[in-house]
């Protein structure tokens, strides 16, 4: 591994990261529901509820997780949650922890969608899985006690790609009014041509063979950096951004979607769009898992600060 100069705390853990194996994901996708859930979540204080919605017309249904304060007031706000791991892995034990720490800080309802994953199911399944979630939430806003003037978005790495094509979606074709996008570490460029994408080819959990595989595993073989790619895969490629919703990025900064987020948060301000960028130096892909670390303490306490800025109507 290249001497990239890691935040100490951060540094200190990379010898006992376990290497996501994106050529077995059956493993890696068992391995990685193992340590989310033994990790446990704090849900003290919370009522977590599982709920199957209907699917996109023509797919399967869409199981979600809701997570609410005990004593919610009248109407909260609401936060619509998309998991990362690459398009191929993960599901709603990835973000549980971390969900129920929001729904408790912001006093908010938090609803995460376990969408299909790719390869076995590819571009557009996820996509329309989110989507189909997050219309239900739309329909039953009052049921669920969320304002309909406050709900975000939230997605992390592939899943903040979702979230960013789920907002491309909503904008063009309707949907639930979303008032935020908050967009962490996102995989949003098939093509793979960023500067931090040709660099950092060892780089811990991330690197840029991965984007490769995980790429061609959600559009196909082949078909990443083609024209046959459509901007609601890959954010990216989207020509027009005004009229979205505003948006937070953060970025970490040795890890290959560094320069993917950064030029889509500019790309956004010269739409027009009300955006906040962050690099947190020092870090890597997924080092916001390591809590100990004073910037990933930084990292946590900026999210709730920034949620609970836009959310507060």
């Amino acid at each position: 591994m290249s001497d990239y100069r890691f935040a100490p705390e951060l540094a200190a853990v990379v010898p006992t990261l376990q290497p996501l194996d994106l050529t077995d994901l059956t493993t890696t996708r068992a391995v990685m529901r193992e340590a989310f859930t033994t990790n446990g979540a704090d849900t003290t204080g919370l009522v977590v509820e599982e709920r199957t919605v209907p699917g996109w017309p023509g797919d399967p249904d869409v199981g979600i997780r809701i997570v609410r304060p005990d004593r919610m007031e009248t109407s909260c706000a609401g936060l619509f949650h998309v998991h990362g791991g690459g398009f191929v892995l993960g599901d709603l034990e990835n973000s549980h922890a971390r969900l129920c720490r929001l729904a408790r800080e912001l006093a908010a309802v938090t609803i995460s969608v376990d969408y299909r994953l790719a390869p076995e199911h590819q571009y557009p399944a996820a996509l329309h899985d989110v989507l189909a979630a997050l219309a239900w939430v739309g329909g039953h806003l009052d049921e669920l006690g969320i304002d309909r003037d406050r709900l975000a978005i939230h997605g992390i790495s592939a899943g903040a790609g979702l979230a960013a094509a789920t907002a491309l979606h909503v904008r063009d074709h309707g949907g639930p009014r979303l008032c935020f996008q908050f967009l962490s570490i996102p995989e949003l460029d098939d093509r793979l041509e960023t500067e931090s994408m040709r660099r950092f080819g060892d780089t811990p959990v991330w690197d840029s063979a991965k984007a490769q595989l995980s790429w061609d595993a959600y559009v196909g073989t082949g078909v990443p950096g083609t024209a046959a790619v459509s901007p609601y895969a890959a954010p990216a490629r989207a020509e027009d951004l005004r009229g979205l919703p505003p948006a937070y990025i953060n970025v970490m900064e040795f890890d290959p979607l560094r320069d993917e987020g950064v030029a889509y948060a500019v790309a956004l301000a010269a739409a027009g769009v009300s955006v906040e960028l962050h690099l947190f130096p020092g870090t890597y892909h997924g080092s916001s898992n390591i809590g100990d670390a004073p910037v990933t303490r930084r990292e946590m306490a900026e999210e709730v600060a920034v949620l609970r800025a836009a959310l507060s109507g």
